[in-house]
């Protein structure tokens, strides 16, 4: 029968998933119109691209959706075929610019299921290496084993070239091997050349032709009939088991779902307070996800919840730390307002109080010291305290946005909220009290004798094994003149100056001096 879409160009522009189906008697039928059987062939054509254009308009525009079409015939073996759109380079008419991109999408959707067999049609009067076909299946098939090649054009080859090693697949082998056809010329199509009349010309180039006629038994249309059909049945026989034992768990879980609501009754409330519990149990589940960091969706496009905490003690607690700045003059003038403060009218000389430092372990009087000390300690509450509220406020933001899936219950959500804020607020004071309280610890006591404090004797210590140090040759690692470009303190642009490397130091030189 001749009723598919024959033309130049893209003519199939939609997928059509064709059932053949053996009957006693010959008619064919659409999903879309089933009321409809269909006897004349040549109305099946016109509805075939009717249906396409209905979709995808007349200017060669295409569409993912189906045609259902089944054939019912005695003079057709079982079988299910899906003709899909040949691969199209460059856009025409209606087109998208992305038609290739669009075209093999539609096509991976197809033959990507393991189930399906793929029909690879290349002509025989193009590179075998070059076929889109074959390279697609080549994709989701890498062993060839649900592949089965076609060659078709094999009468117009050049005189002297021919398929042989292609069709004894040796060339480019496939497990299941490759069918040579000589299908009818567009020219045969517009005279109206019968099909029976063609197959028999088809048969007749095989067993003529030199290349071919040892194989002629296992080419032409009539024997990739019989190999499609046998090789399908085969194919299901092998997937039927795990298909069958998929069909029974999902009825399995369907059967039980069905039994759960067999006795359903909508104001059971152990229904409702199972549900309940189960809702707040996936906020606890989200919120400590969020926390620790392994939710099932990460936010790309800011930090949030635990990140956002981590980010709050590393970066910007040290940060406030870092805007606390003091004037040294006024501490200077803070230090020594305090020693004299300290001593009152009896004061002493500089020698009588560098040997009362040598006895105490400090410079200044330990009052003093510790005046000025407690005064830069206190300081440390108000970073303690902002990065407590800081917390505070991405904990609540991370509450809010576990809340969110409770959207469809506003007063569960709403009390939810309620109840786990006031919950952070209650253990905010209670935070807040505890920094305090290390903080006022450290104020009551500060040691001068711990080995990392530079009292007078433990600088006296260091400067001694400093000045040991520095008794040691400093070592030149590397010297000599390098350019130093574009800095703005020096007018003159570039210039060479000789550098010395040390393990100390790095030290240049300004002129020869």
């Amino acid at each position: 029968r001749d009723f598919l879409p024959r033309g130049s160009g893209i003519v199939t522009r939609r997928p059509l998933i064709l059932q053949l189906i053996f009957s006693k008697t010959e008619y064919a039928e659409f999903l879309h119109c089933k009321s409809k059987k269909f006897t004349d062939f040549d109305e099946v054509r016109q509805e075939i691209e009717a249906e396409t254009d209905r979709v995808t308009g007349t200017n060669k525009g295409i569409s993912p959706v189906p045609i259902n079409l089944r054939v019912y015939s005695p003079h057709v073996l079982n079988l299910t075929l899906i003709d899909l759109p040949g691969i199209t380079k460059v856009p025409v008419g209606d087109q998208p610019q992305d038609i290739e991109y669009q075209i093999k999408e539609m096509i991976l959707q197809f033959i990507s299921r393991e189930s399906s067999l793929i029909l690879a049609v290349t002509p025989a009067n193009m590179d075998l290496a070059n076929s889109d076909a074959l390279k697609m299946a080549k994709e989701v098939d890498p062993q060839g084993l649900r592949t089965i090649g076609v060659i078709t054009k094999l009468d117009l080859m050049d005189e002297g070239t021919d398929a042989r090693d292609v069709l004894e697949n040796k060339l480019l082998p496939l497990r299941r091997g490759y069918i040579g056809v000589v299908n009818r010329s567009q020219k045969d199509i517009d005279g109206k050349k019968d099909i029976r009349a063609a197959l028999a010309a088809e048969r007749k180039f095989f067993l003529s032709h030199p290349a071919y006629r040892h194989m002629a038994d296992r080419m032409g249309t009539p024997h990739l009939q019989k190999v499609l059909n046998q090789q399908l049945t085969n194919h299901i026989r092998e997937t039927l088991p795990s298909l069958r034992s998929k069909l029974q768990s999902q009825l399995l879980s369907l059967e039980k779902e069905v039994e759960e609501y067999k006795n359903f009754r909508p104001d059971d409330p152990t229904r409702k307070t199972k549900a309940l519990l189960q809702m707040v149990q996936q906020f606890g589940v989200d919120f400590e996800k969020r926390i620790e960091g392994s939710g099932d969706q990460v936010d790309t496009l800011e930090l949030s919840g635990g990140a956002r905490i981590n980010r709050i003690f590393h970066e910007r607690f040290p940060f406030e730390l870092v805007k606390m700045e003091f004037d040294e003059k006024d501490l200077r003038r803070e230090i020594s307002y305090a020693i004299k403060n300290i001593h009152g009218v009896r004061q002493v000389s500089e020698r009588r109080r560098l040997l009362r430092a040598t006895q105490t372990g400090l410079f200044t009087p330990d009052l003093a010291f510790e005046a000025i000390v407690k005064k830069q300690v206190v300081k440390l509450k108000e970073p303690c305290l902002k990065c407590v509220d800081l917390v505070i406020q991405e904990l609540i933001n991370t509450v809010r946005q576990c809340t969110s899936k409770l959207g469809s219950y506003p007063r569960l959500r709403e009390e939810t909220e309620r109840i786990v804020t006031t919950h952070i607020r209650e253990r905010e004071g209670k935070t807040k009290d505890q920094i305090l309280l290390l903080i006022d610890i450290e104020l009551s006591y500060i040691n001068t004798n711990h080995e990392d404090f530079i009292g007078f004797a433990n600088a006296q210590q260091r400067n001694t094994q400093t000045n040991k140090k520095r008794a040691i040759p400093n070592q030149v690692i590397r010297r000599g003149w390098l350019t130093i470009n574009n800095i703005s303190i020096m007018k003159g642009g570039s210039k060479e100056y000789w550098f010395v490397l040390t393990a100390e130091s790095l030290s240049w030189y300004k002129d020869e001096e």
